[in-house]
């Protein structure tokens, strides 16, 4: 089904003429208000438990996790179904599947929210080794926090998109940009906030490098994920102060937390000031930042220092 010059999109046909204009292009009518921040949803559930530490004026924090209260009583069967007070199924009337395509570009993914156009801010995220379409839309995993940032961009007039890419190297990177494009053309003006998990940092780090994707970018969320030296000599995109999230388990087997303190350290130390943010999960594995990244308060942060 062709539904503009130069892609196709794939969904249910009852929801096709919202993508279509006289020209054939697609647009949005109103982009985000400089005063939008997304309003609180669960908080008391989600917010961080406590504060162990704090540095850089609260940009670098550890945070508390125990294992046997984040993990164990917050799911009803550990690490693949959460207790229900955690969940809002509301998204679920909104979230489809769905194919894009240009050329010889074909991007899977699950929307949620004004996938169609007119989205206030737009959220996607990219898993890691392994993973599908299907991970980032989970609700009952990692502690119904992907039901949370569901829920946040539904009920705040945004977009959220899970999608699956082939590889974490350039194809994977044009996935993803086609992907921002789009959305981009339906929602003008409104921010994009990509979370990568894991191995998919590659991609995120592609992105913010690229001048075409970066000015697209709200910010980038690395959860449990890689840094990159190269970011540090690259002053073009540095000097574009797009904002960085890094979280991180204290136990992470994978990616040691370490090699990322390292790296916000040393960007502060090139661009001091730069608006980066680190929160190390203390005692946490390769997955809790997943579980535990408070989304709502990183990106209403990235909504106020972006730009500035």
């Amino acid at each position: 089904m062709i539904l503009a010059r130069t892609f196709s999109f794939l969904l249910p046909a009852t929801l096709t003429a919202l993508f279509l204009t006289a020209g054939g292009l697609l647009q949005a009518k109103e982009a985000r208000p400089d005063d939008y921040r997304l309003a609180p949803y669960k908080d008391e559930l989600f917010g961080y438990p406590r504060i162990l530490g704090s540095s850089y004026g609260g940009d670098f924090l550890k945070i508390q996790y125990i294992k046997a209260r984040d993990l164990y009583q917050r799911d009803m069967v550990p690490m693949k179904r959460v207790k229900r007070r955690y969940l809002s199924l509301a998204t679920r009337r909104s979230e489809r599947d769905y194919t894009l395509r240009e050329g010889k570009i074909t991007v899977r993914f699950i929307g949620v929210g004004k996938v169609s156009g007119n989205a206030k801010a737009i959220v996607i995220f990219v898993h890691g080794q392994n993973g599908t379409r299907f991970l980032g839309a989970n609700d009952n995993m990692f502690g119904g926090n992907f039901n949370r940032i569901k829920n946040l961009m539904l009920r705040n007039e945004g977009a959220y998109l899970s999608p699956r890419v082939s590889d974490f190297r350039a194809r994977g990177a044009a996935e993803i940009a086609l992907v921002m494009k789009t959305m981009a053309e339906r929602s003008p003006g409104a921010p994009v906030f990509v979370a990568c998990g894991s191995m998919g940092g590659a991609i995120c780090w592609r992105l913010i490098q690229n001048r075409r994707t970066a000015r697209l970018l709200g910010g980038i969320l690395l959860l449990g994920s890689t840094y990159d030296v190269k970011f540090l000599k690259n002053a073009a995109a540095i000097g574009r102060r797009i904002p960085i999230y890094l979280g991180h388990g204290g136990d992470d087997k994978v990616f040691n937390w370490k090699g990322q303190a390292r790296f916000f350290r040393k960007l502060r130390q090139i661009a001091p000031g730069y608006p980066v943010r680190m929160v190390l999960f203390d005692t946490g594995s390769h997955g809790t930042p997943i579980r535990m990244t408070d989304w709502r308060e990183i990106i209403n942060w990235m909504l106020v220092v972006d730009g500035q």
